[in-house]
Order: C-alpha cells, then structure tokens, then sequence
C-alpha cells in the first residue's frame, strides 16, 4: 500500500527488514550476528523462509538493478529500473554485514539489494536529489510540486509554527 506522502525512500519497499549494522540485526533478532565473509558482498537483510525452500535458488520478483558501483540504472523511460533477483538458498537466507570499521576487506563492494514489494499503481520510482532512488506518489507529488514542494497544509504547519517561535512571515 502506498504511503501518503508525495515521495518516500526505497526501504519502504522493502520486503524484509534491513540491519544497518551488526548490532542492529542483534537487537532485531535476538542472534548473534554471522560473521563476516570478505568472499561475498555485503548483503543487510534475510529471507527467513529460504531455508526452506526445496529448491536450490530463490527468485525475487523485483529488486533494484545496479552498476557495478552499486549505483541504479536507469531503464529506458530514464527512471531506475527492477528485474528479478535470483538467489542460493543459503545466500537468501543469511546475512552478510560487514563489522563497524573503516578498510574492512569485501566490504567496499556493492551489497545485494533488498528485493522489493510491486509498486501501486499510484507508485513509481524516480532519482532524486545527488541521484538516490525513490519512491513517488504519482497524485500527491504532482500536487506538491504544483505549490513548490508544500501543501496548503504544509504551510499552514509552517505558519504555525513560525508564530509559536516568534517568526515574522
């Protein structure tokens, strides 16, 4: 479902939750974190239920796809582009978060994205500002970029808030 703002970021697609950091994905689960393999990119999320998968690959629907640096490509209509994500079954079922350091072997390579939920059809993606990826309310962002960005409801937040603070408009 949708959320009700103009644009979003992509996590909130996101299938699976995603662990910032080791001590995240501890807090969250309740496990210790597995360690760290330099042999495989980094990769902030698990699908619970591959596992169990009696086949040897999983396939996402969609997911991101990316350049080598880890950047979203963009498809023909310019917007970043999804196709299916496939896969091993240990691979979808663990993660791969590298430890809290600087200059940690394997961790300066792209991760393996988060595969996503289908858009709405109210939905589509987009780059942003410095070329980040996200997500758009198709109707609530053509309203907001008719008034600049804000709402009428926006403003009238704002206003509100620059009288609460003593702020002449």
């Amino acid at each position: 479902m949708s959320l009700p703002y103009p644009k979003y970021g992509l996590k909130s697609l996101y299938l699976f939750p995603y662990h910032q950091t080791r001590e995240d994905y501890e807090r969250a689960t309740g496990s210790v974190c597995p360690p760290f393999d330099s042999a495989r990119a980094p990769k902030n999320w698990l699908d619970p239920s591959a596992a169990k998968s009696t086949k040897r690959n999983v396939a996402y629907q969609f997911a991101l796809v990316t350049a080598d640096n880890g950047t979203a490509i963009p498809g023909p209509d310019g917007k970043p582009q999804l196709d299916v994500l496939v896969l091993k079954k240990e691979e979808a079922a663990t993660v791969n978060i590298p430890p809290n350091a600087t200059n940690v072997p394997g961790a300066d390579v792209p991760e393996v994205p988060c595969p996503l939920r289908p858009l709405e059809p109210d939905e589509e993606l987009a780059f942003g500002f410095g070329g980040v990826v996200e997500v758009r309310n198709k109707r609530l962002y053509a309203e907001a970029t008719e008034t600049g960005d804000f709402t009428a409801a926006d403003r009238q937040c704002l206003f509100a808030i620059a009288a609460k603070v003593g702020v002449t408009i």
